[in-house]
């Protein structure tokens, strides 16, 4: 499972969306069973971000058919809930596939949401400048407990009898 990334002000990949990119494209390469859900709603610009991954992996060679493309998540937490209602039952292992400070956050919130799930690979190169990487780590910080309780409280009122 590929988690989206912005894409930019002009409508393309951004650097982030492209090295998630590159990174699901070797892991499917080293994997050639392996499908591939590219999971990116429309954000602040363009078009979603799981289209602009789908066409990215296409051009790093992955055969379309290897691509299953979710168009509707607009954040981490709704990545991992069309997931788990696109996969459960369906899916084997899945390998998450973000950069590295939010792949932590993509494991626990997938296998949450009853997906047999683990870090896939890493995508290099996050952020840029030394603030926007320390930015990226420390709003993981609230974001875990945060997107768990959304993620258990989702799941309750699934599990619950009406």
């Amino acid at each position: 499972m590929v988690f989206g990334a912005a894409v930019g002000p002009d409508g393309r990949p951004s650097p982030a969306l492209l090295a998630r990119c590159r990174a699901a494209a070797a892991l499917a390469l080293r994997r050639p069973g392996a499908r591939l859900l590219v999971s990116g709603g429309v954000g602040r610009y363009g078009d979603a971000e799981s289209t602009l991954m789908r066409q990215a992996l296409e051009a790093m060679g992955i055969p379309p058919a290897r691509i299953v493309e979710d168009p509707t998540a607009r954040d981490t937490v709704e990545n991992v809930l069309a997931a788990s209602a696109l996969l459960r039952g369906r899916a084997g292992e899945v390998l998450a596939v973000s950069h590295g400070y939010h792949l932590p956050r993509c494991v626990v919130l997938l296998r949450l949401a009853g997906l047999p799930a683990r870090r896939g690979a890493a995508a290099p190169g996050a952020g840029g400048r030394l603030p926007v990487r320390i930015w990226q780590r420390l709003r993981e910080v609230p974001a875990l407990p945060w997107d768990v309780l959304q993620i258990l409280l989702r799941r309750r009122r699934i599990t619950s009898p009406s």
